[in-house]
């Protein structure tokens, strides 16, 4: 017994402990612990970042791949917006079929852009002339007072300067022979994206709640609801935008078209067509035609003309800026003027002329879609996805 005793005493001692273990009965740290919680969000969001980052790469050189495709289809979409009233008038009111409808509003269109490029280009033709005859003749004024005015420049360096540049041009004439040829292939795929984009408006004017359907009926049936609603949102600003835009650029292609006609400055009438087209893209198409306007009156009336044009195209801008864009703009798309010039400074970067037109429409209608799935966060949604 007693030998008993002893070894029960023995066996019940608890074994010692080696340094570092663990007591009996407590738990490991859970893995996660080992990491703090502000560095595993930001290892979150920065996945997720790059993930976005990445999709939105992928969606970029599809774009630039595809970029005749893609312009053409995103022109559609805007001379669908702007027509879908004049269709629906039609329908309305005339009791035109739809189809007939949708074809006598693009048919208008393509009328009323024809006809107005057509006289513009006849005032060129009939102008250009004489406009070409009148730079020559600065030009010859130019350098008479650089050599005879308080410059002084040596009339025999400012002919050997002439005589580098003729040489220059002479020098690169194959270069200047691929840039007609490549401006040749670009004026073969405007042509072909014009026709796929009047073709795709007439079918979106048409067909476009089918369409949408269609796209909608792509997603899981729990983003439906969700997708919809925020498309139909973005669809509304995109198309606040549009005739927004409109309502400016015939603004500004009268307001200074007119000055340039009671200033007599010759090609008034392609300058106010240009100041139309070009205000499609913000801040920098009213720059760059208000110079042309400014250099066109230069060449032909002289300084005083030219800065009476600097001031009526200033005035016209101070108007659109202070006025057109803030109460019109602003509420049509919602979007700060920093961030609308970072977009279009982004766009021109991406995808040229193509970027800076289109960069303010697809931010503004991508802000207003992430603001309204936001908002079907927060509460129930009421868009239904159709059927």
């Amino acid at each position: 017994m007693a030998w008993n005793a002893r070894r029960v005493t023995r066996t019940s001692r608890p074994a010692p402990r080696a340094a570092g273990a663990r007591p009996r009965g407590s738990r490991a740290p859970a893995a996660s612990t080992a990491v703090p919680p502000s560095v595993r969000a930001a290892a979150a969001w920065s996945a997720c970042l790059l993930l976005v980052v990445a999709a939105a790469a992928v969606v970029l050189w599809l774009v630039a791949a595809l970029r005749v495709l893609a312009v053409s289809v995103a022109v559609a979409v805007l001379l669908a917006v702007l027509l879908a009233p004049a269709a629906a008038w039609l329908r309305r009111v005339a009791r035109f079929p739809a189809w007939l409808a949708c074809a006598v509003a693009v048919l208008g269109l393509v009328l009323g852009v024809g006809g107005l490029v057509t006289v513009a280009g006849r005032s060129v033709v009939g102008g250009l002339g004489d406009l070409v005859e009148q730079a020559f003749a600065g030009a010859e004024q130019a350098l008479a007072w650089l050599a005879d005015g308080p410059l002084a420049v040596d009339a025999e360096q400012l002919a050997g300067l002439v005589d580098r540049a003729q040489a220059a041009v002479q020098d690169n004439a194959g270069v200047l022979l691929a840039g007609a040829l490549s401006a040749t292939v670009t004026a073969g795929q405007v042509a072909a994206g014009t026709l796929i984009a009047l073709f795709c408006a007439f079918f979106f004017l048409r067909d476009g709640a089918a369409i949408w359907a269609w796209a909608v009926g792509l997603l899981p049936r729990t983003a439906r609801d969700r997708v919809h609603a925020a498309g139909l949102r973005g669809l509304v600003t995109v198309s606040a935008y549009t005739r927004t835009q409109v309502l400016v650029g015939a603004v500004d292609a009268l307001g200074i078209g007119l000055g340039a006609a009671l200033l007599q400055v010759p090609l008034a009438l392609p300058i106010t067509v240009l100041v139309f087209v070009a205000s499609f893209v913000p801040f920098v198409g009213a720059i760059s035609t208000g110079a042309i306007a400014v250099l066109v009156a230069l060449v032909a009336q002289g300084p005083v003309t030219a800065l009476l044009m600097l001031g009526v195209v200033l005035l016209v801008q101070q108007v659109e800026g202070n006025v057109l864009q803030p109460f019109l703009m602003g509420h049509a798309v919602r979007l700060h003027p920093v961030a609308v010039l970072l977009a279009v400074t982004a766009g021109s970067l991406v995808a040229g002329i193509a970027g800076a037109l289109f960069a303010v429409p697809v931010v503004a209608a991508a802000n207003t879609m992430v603001r309204a799935l936001h908002e079907q966060d927060a509460g129930p949604g009421t868009g239904r996805a159709p059927a």
